[in-house]
């Protein structure tokens, strides 16, 4: 079984959280590849099921994610797909997991009927560049993304497709 992994990340973090969910795929015996949204997009009927991440910057999903989403809608809705976000940082990213997806991932996974969602926690470096990131970073860096959720979540997955 083929599985994409595709991700629209600024920071590096969410890619992180693909090449992890990648591995832990791989693990269950899927064959699997990891690409960034921006890029081209690849054969997706030569997959089984795919995964598509963002991460979250102030309540919004990566444009790049949003984008590969519309522009694949049609495809997407024939396959098994699940998405998810990363950006909660600090104590809230303990129960990233149990987060809602904000309102419009909520209304991507309804457009492309995507199977479930879950949010990890973020990461954001000490010496992030940009407004706001690097005033967020004299207080909040640190990286809060765990192997162990995104394993677990990625054993759901091979689980459910049998």
């Amino acid at each position: 079984m083929k599985a994409l992994v595709v991700y629209g990340s600024k920071r590096a973090g969410t890619e992180g959280l693909a090449d992890m969910l990648g591995e832990a795929l791989a693990d269950h015996g899927l064959a699997v590849t990891v690409r960034a949204a921006a890029v081209a997009s690849p054969d997706l009927e030569s997959y089984d099921v795919i995964l598509v991440g963002g991460a979250l910057y102030a309540g919004r999903w990566h444009k790049d994610a949003r984008r590969f989403l519309r522009r694949n809608v049609q495809v997407l809705r024939t396959k098994p797909v699940w998405l998810f976000s990363s950006g909660p940082l600090g104590d809230t990213a303990s129960s990233a997991g149990e987060l809602e997806p904000v309102r419009q991932v909520a209304g991507l996974m309804e457009y492309v009927g995507a199977r479930g969602h879950v949010t990890f926690g973020g990461r954001l470096a000490p010496d992030a560049k940009g407004f706001p990131a690097s005033a967020m970073a004299k207080t909040q860096a640190g990286d809060w993304r765990d192997p162990d959720q995104v394993r677990q979540w990625a054993k759901q997955i091979a689980v459910s497709l049998g």
